[in-house]
């Protein structure tokens, strides 16, 4: 996290003022209105051609599990599951008994037809139902063509099709009439025209794209009312619990219904080291539970501290969990693992993470004010140093000369007498954020990289994957340039790439995310979604079939797209820290005024609004939670934006 910066202002209408013009130039001013006019209802129109499909239960539509047996045509991608398909058989067959084999002939496509746009990916248009507090239609909407060509043929159906009073008496007494009700204003929505509109069907089941080719998402806030929410992180232990660490030293248990613990699982808020001041670096960073925290109650926290109103240091400690709350830690039961002097107030690092080896990965900056300036050439190219460095320690154990922890025989430089022996990689500057990726969840490509942010100094952020006895180049390289010539261009550099960098024109701190691993939006599987602490800026990287990265924008849908129930389209700007949950479901925390006392952090969730997992595959099982004292219920504090775009 950097210094401060002006929230960017809202796009705002910029034609009204035409309307006051004089009059002496009225002929020039209306032939104006009208070009502009056509354009507005042009973009208007092709803005609602291409909307997003929705479901009736307000939800984007998904790929059936199973085969559809009754709507068939809706098999590959719509609304319903088999339960679903399998009632509206029923309903059908319960309409047909009252029919002989003509009336079978004459009218049982129709009513297929008909029954099977529940099925629709685009049921949330057809049935009106797109704004979930007006009345959804008893019918589907139907091209008044198709529309006349059913009433004629079948007209004594509809009384078996719905209750409408309405519907029935204008079916028996006036077809246009009738048939005018059941039509739909947008022409390209009702049935069948839905089904032959290229633009409409091109692009089913992607995640949409705006006009610049930005990727279109959605959220939902979750919590709010924070400060500074530096971390959220689950103990893996199967409750599905998030535990929320502010910058302060309070860590919060939400849990799975959204409500919140009434009382901290941790305050150690006299402790840390941190202040009020806008954007400053120090305070609790950290927190990891150990791959075993079910049997063995250990997690780990990293926090900023005071020697003798003297010397600052991070420390990293262990501790564990209260024998008599699952919800509470164990106060008196911290044991410092680690500390590590702090020559200036920014560059903490901060990230605690397990790998898949089951190692403890520690993530330091390079010490703080600018360039590195310290000895030769910097605390991150010094291997004996522990600052700019990634370290990897056995916390399972101690060693012989009374470290608290184990060194794993296989760290890189376990032989080299000149260098620290925790040391795993070096040469970043302050890495802020930090994630393992789980693996695709069929092939398991990817399982176990470790992905990072790595905050630039003048010109560029940078993403990399850490790999073990990296350098990152820094201080010779910011990004893939040069910063230190004399380093830069030495040939022992060696150092490794970032897999993806932007100049300050696009963001001024990068704040590291995940590789998306959920199972509740299909599409998002394998992008790396991070975003800019300075800019509010989200961002997301795609990997080709040869390991090589592109950027894929993101932006926050248009009204339309993010028109379901519980859904928003804006966030606070200081994007702060990234989180994963239990099932890999991926989060943020935002605040729009970054300090440790401004109550203004939340918690956003992302969600993909073209496409989603079928009902049921993504329930999870969870463990109970004995909770002794009182909850706090959530309350969002969101609400609809009418923007079109954050950004």
């Amino acid at each position: 996290m950097t210094s401060d910066r002006d929230p960017r202002p809202h796009r705002q209408a910029a034609w009204g003022f035409y309307a006051q013009k004089k009059t002496a130039v009225a002929p020039v001013i209306k032939l104006s209105l009208v070009r502009m006019l056509f354009v507005v209802l042009l973009v208007t129109s092709i803005r609602d051609a291409s909307a997003h499909p929705q479901c009736l239960d307000f939800e984007p539509p998904f790929k059936p599990q199973f085969h559809l047996e009754f709507c068939r045509d809706y098999e590959k991608f719509g609304c319903c599951d088999q339960d679903t398909d399998n009632s509206i058989a029923e309903r059908y067959w319960n309409i047909m008994d009252y029919y002989d084999m003509q009336g079978h002939e004459l009218c049982g496509e129709f009513v297929k037809n008909i029954l099977c746009q529940e099925c629709s990916p685009y049921a949330a248009h057809l049935y009106d139902a797109e704004d979930p507090y007006t009345p959804v239609r008893n019918l589907p909407g139907l091209c008044f063509n198709y529309c006349s060509e059913f009433h004629v043929k079948c007209q004594s159906v509809v009384r078996h099709l719905t209750n409408d009073k309405r519907l029935q008496e204008s079916c028996q007494k006036d077809r246009s009439k009738f048939c005018n009700l059941v039509n739909l204003p947008d022409q390209d929505y009702c049935y069948p025209n839905v089904l032959q509109s290229s633009m409409l069907n091109l692009n089913l089941g992607k995640v949409a794209k705006d006009p610049k080719g930005c990727l279109q998402l959605c959220l939902t806030e979750v919590a709010n009312g924070l400060r500074n929410p530096v971390l959220m992180v689950h103990s893996g232990d199967g409750t599905h619990r998030m535990f929320v660490a502010e910058q302060l030293g309070f860590v919060w248990v939400y849990l799975r219904d959204g409500s919140r613990l009434e009382e901290p699982f941790l305050d150690i808020t006299q402790e840390v080291l941190t202040t009020p001041w806008l954007g400053d670096e120090r305070g609790f960073l950290g927190m990891a539970f150990h791959p075993r925290y079910r049997s063995n109650g250990r997690f780990f926290i990293y926090y900023s501290i005071m020697i003798k109103n003297q010397l600052e240091k991070v420390r990293i400690s262990e501790m564990r969990v209260s024998a008599n709350d699952m919800n509470k830690a164990d106060p008196s039961s911290e044991r410092v693992i680690l500390e590590i002097d702090e020559p200036a107030a920014n560059h903490n690092g901060g990230q605690l993470l397990f790998g898949q080896d089951g190692y403890m990965y520690i993530f330091t900056g390079d010490g703080g004010k600018a360039g590195d300036p310290f000895g030769l050439f910097g605390n991150s190219q010094n291997k004996s140093a522990l600052l700019g460095k990634v370290l990897r320690i056995d916390v399972d154990g101690g060693s012989s000369d009374g470290k608290p922890y184990r060194i794993p025989a296989d760290n890189p430089f376990v032989a080299d007498p000149s260098a620290r022996a925790e040391v795993y990689a070096y040469g970043v500057r302050n890495t802020w954020r930090c994630s393992v990726d789980r693996g695709d969840p069929v092939t398991r490509r990817g399982r176990g990289r470790i992905f990072c942010g790595d905050v630039g100094q003048n010109r560029y952020e940078e993403v990399d994957i850490i790999v073990k006895g990296g350098n990152y180049g820094w201080r010779a390289k910011e990004g893939f340039e040069c910063f230190d010539a004399k380093l830069c261009h030495n040939s022992s550099l060696g150092d490794i790439p970032p897999i993806f960098t932007y100049g300050h024109h696009v963001g001024k701190s990068v704040t590291g995310g995940y590789v998306y691993r959920g199972c509740e939006s299909p599409n998002l599987n394998g992008l790396y979604i991070f975003g800019d602490f300075m800019t509010g800026r989200l961002m997301a990287l795609e990997e080709d079939k040869m390991g090589a990265w592109s950027e894929k924008s993101v932006c926050m849908g248009n009204t339309k797209t993010c028109s379901f129930p519980g859904l928003i389209n804006h966030h606070h700007k200081f994007i702060i820290s990234f989180a994963e949950d239990e099932v890999g479901e991926l989060y943020f925390m935002a605040t729009s005024y970054p300090t440790t006392l401004s109550p203004f952090g939340t918690i956003y969730k992302f969600m993909d609004p073209s496409r989603r997992a079928p009902p049921g595959k993504c329930k999870q099982k969870s463990f109970p939670v004995k909770v002794k004292g009182k909850t706090v219920p959530f309350v969002t504090r969101e609400c609809k934006f009418l923007l079109h775009h954050t950004q």
